[in-house]
């Protein structure tokens, strides 16, 4: 399990779970604090134990419960050693959330970078390395670190997706979206990253020239599709696609020949989109927004659910002016 998807919890499942901390420790005071050094005169191990220990590190860090939180990072330190390179990672994660201010925050930095002028490959504290220089607004040295960290480790999904936001924080819209294709050529099924790709390809359309605002927002579209193709109920899939064809649409008459043919490109990229399909993938996409808008129930995004609501009244004010 990466650090990353146990940082994804809402905030009212971290609060449960920091609730139940000692609890769940007091429960389990004696695991792997075993010093019999015969393996059958004791109870195999559940990793689901030591999962659960660094989720309740994580989610006692995020209600401000360090007491608790350092009581979890003790436990794991007891278990796995001070030397393990991720709890080394969680180590550097704690003295980051107890830090006072950016002075305490750069002596943490130092400690990272001795750790890694002794193993350059140590992952985790790598991660916590650039974590920290984003926190510290420290871009440059951030995207530096990532680029050095995916020349050894190619294939880092999490890597090139905070690559990707790194670079997109600076407007570099180009290289946000081949991280994002590099995700992709890992995880092509992604449905949230296809979205995501959809959603750089937008914001960049909108932010360049005339002359290649269709090809992307064509681009975008097409993203879109393939986010939804994958996940039916996807959202911010339709919300995309919907925002997508509402603009190509607007523009359409500057990049569709008048007979309705589909226009060709010599650059080998793909065809724009005919104006009958662009309909047909906008009347899709508001069907199943109003249809996802009216069923949304507690375990939906409450500011995505707005967002898709205020798109459906633009809309149809729009249509009826």
């Amino acid at each position: 399990m990466s650090l990353s998807s146990l940082l994804r919890q809402t905030n009212s499942e971290a609060l449960s779970l920091s609730q139940h901390t000692a609890q769940y420790l007091q429960k389990h005071a004696s695991t792997g604090t075993s010093t019999v050094p015969i393996p059958f005169l004791s109870y195999p191990e559940s990793t689901d134990i030591w999962l659960m220990h660094e989720k309740l590190f994580l989610s006692c860090l995020r209600t401000g419960d360090d007491k608790a939180a350092f009581n979890c990072l003790e436990k794991l330190i007891s278990r796995f050693g001070a030397t393990n390179e991720r709890v080394m990672g969680l180590r550097g994660l704690y003295q980051e959330a107890v830090a006072k201010d950016d002075a305490a925050l750069e002596r943490v930095l130092q400690e990272y970078d001795e750790v890694l002028a002794d193993n350059t490959v140590n992952t985790p504290v790598a991660k916590r390395r650039i974590a920290l220089l984003r926190i510290l607004s420290r871009t440059t040295e951030a995207i530096d670190a990532l680029t050095e960290l995916l020349e050894s480790s190619p294939t880092d999904i999490e890597a090139w997706t905070e690559l990707s936001d790194l670079y997109l924080s600076q407007n570099l819209f180009p290289q946000a979206i081949f991280c994002l294709e590099e995700v992709l050529l890992v995880a092509p099924n992604a449905w949230n990253i296809h979205a995501h790709l959809g959603e750089v390809l937008y914001i960049s359309a909108m932010n360049g020239n005339e002359n290649s605002e269709g090809r992307m927002l064509a681009e975008a579209t097409r993203r879109f599709c393939r986010s939804v193709e994958l996940c039916d109920d996807y959202l911010r899939g339709y919300y995309g696609l919907k925002l997508t064809s509402d603009r190509l649409l607007s523009i359409i008459p500057d990049y569709i020949k008048p007979t309705g043919q589909v226009a060709t490109v010599d650059n080998g990229e793909l065809p724009m989109l005919s104006t009958a399909v662009l309909r047909r993938l906008n009347k899709q996409a508001t069907s199943k927004l109003a249809e996802i808008t009216r069923a949304s129930n507690s375990s939906c995004n409450v500011a995505e659910i707005i967002a898709a609501k205020v798109l459906l009244d633009r809309s149809t004010q729009r249509r009826q002016r």
